[in-house]
């Protein structure tokens, strides 16, 4: 846990919110406005229920899981808490770098983002559909 998410490989097969990921890897950070230690900790509960997940390590501004889609392959998450910039970053990449994941890693980072916006668009909500 070094305070940075990994970096996407150069192929398509990850997303990241980083400022230096390239375009075609890029997504765009939760948001953490208010209290980002409570919207983090919400995105960490909802990680932690999605199917096929197992958390690999957790810290009060970092997670990894590791995510096994439904053909079996396995793909890493992290998330990270900037309080200072109220969002929290966010990195899913499949584990084995192939040349492309179909869009696996995107789809997989904005149903997390619907779930963790929720019915009323606020981070805080407590409703929303379980994975």
């Amino acid at each position: 846990m070094s305070g940075r998410l990994s970096p996407c490989s150069f192929f398509p097969t990850g997303v990241s919110s980083r400022d230096e990921a390239r375009t075609r890897h890029r997504v765009e950070p939760f948001d953490a406005s208010g209290d980002p230690a409570a919207a983090f900790a919400r995105l960490k509960q909802l990680v932690a229920c999605a199917p096929r997940t197992v958390i690999v390590a957790a810290a009060d501004d970092y997670l990894h899981a590791r995510c096994r889609t439904r053909l079996g392959f396995v793909d890493d998450l992290e998330l990270l808490l900037c309080s200072a910039e109220g969002v929290i970053h966010v990195r899913s990449a499949s584990y084995i770098s192939l040349f492309t994941d179909f869009g696996a890693n995107r789809r997989r980072v904005e149903q997390l983002r619907r779930r963790f916006s929720g019915p009323s668009g606020s981070p805080s909500a407590s409703g929303g559909s379980r994975p």
